[in-house]
């Protein structure tokens, strides 16, 4: 009867607590192997977290956090130490945000999601953070702090003028709607609309007429746009 109760009671309750347990491990496993650029340009490789805790170096700036190895005491690096950042796949350039941004910071990080002539930025805003109300077409982007190119140090070598993108450092809580920009730079970055979409992403992936067929006859659209891009770098690492 004993092994009958422990069978009956004991391993579902077993079994919850693994996965609590394999759900924590998960969400601490926030390294990522990566690199970035500072100020002047020097190239430093370890470890990334993209979303650390606690608060940044610097009041009104994002931050991530770096290590040289596992092993390694990590530093807190603020947005103004940065040209630019890699954890993983994934690129990041410092821009600047106007008052009324959605970032809970002046000025923060923007993912390229496709890197080109011009280049497509992903933006994860936070509903409600730093007093924003979101992004409407049309808006000033603010002052430029460079050309945010990719040169002279390096991917994002040169800070783009713009927007904050809440995806960088810690404090950003609650929900989060994914927006999409197109431009050279982050000083040049327009939203992507209903309206334009078919033109602009047919632009920006203009070297794959595979993924343009399916854009123009709306296989893919703004609603979609994470399969979208999924489908491009698909099609575009066969190349």
């Amino acid at each position: 009867m004993r092994y009958l109760y422990f069978d009956l009671y004991m391993r579902p309750i077993l079994t919850i607590l693994c996965l609590m347990l394999l759900v924590s491990a998960a969400k601490s496993q926030t390294w990522q192997p990566g690199y970035f650029y500072d100020v002047k340009g020097t190239k430093n490789t370890g470890l990334i977290s993209v979303n650390p805790r606690g608060k940044g170096p610097i009041k009104g700036e994002g931050f991530i956090e770096y290590k040289e190895d596992a092993k390694a005491e990590s530093m807190k690096l603020s947005a103004s130490d940065l040209r630019s950042f890699v954890a993983g796949r994934d690129s990041f350039i410092v821009a600047a945000a106007p008052r009324e941004g959605w970032s809970n910071y002046d000025l923060d990080f923007v993912k390229v999601a496709v890197d080109g002539p011009i280049r497509l930025f992903e933006v994860k805003g936070s509903a409600g953070g730093g007093g924003g109300s979101g992004f409407s077409p049309g808006i000033s982007m603010g002052t430029g702090l460079g050309t945010g190119g990719y040169g002279g140090g390096g991917f994002g070598g040169g800070l783009g003028g713009g927007i904050s993108i809440p995806i960088g450092g810690g404090g950003r809580r609650g929900s989060a709607k994914t927006l999409y920009f197109y431009g050279a730079n982050t000083a040049e970055m327009k939203l992507i609309t209903n309206e334009n979409f078919i033109d602009v992403m047919s632009e920006i992936m203009g070297d794959e007429p595979d993924v343009v067929e399916k854009i123009q006859t709306k296989k893919f659209g703004p609603g979609n746009m994470a399969k979208l891009l999924d489908y491009f770098h698909q099609v575009h690492g066969k190349d």
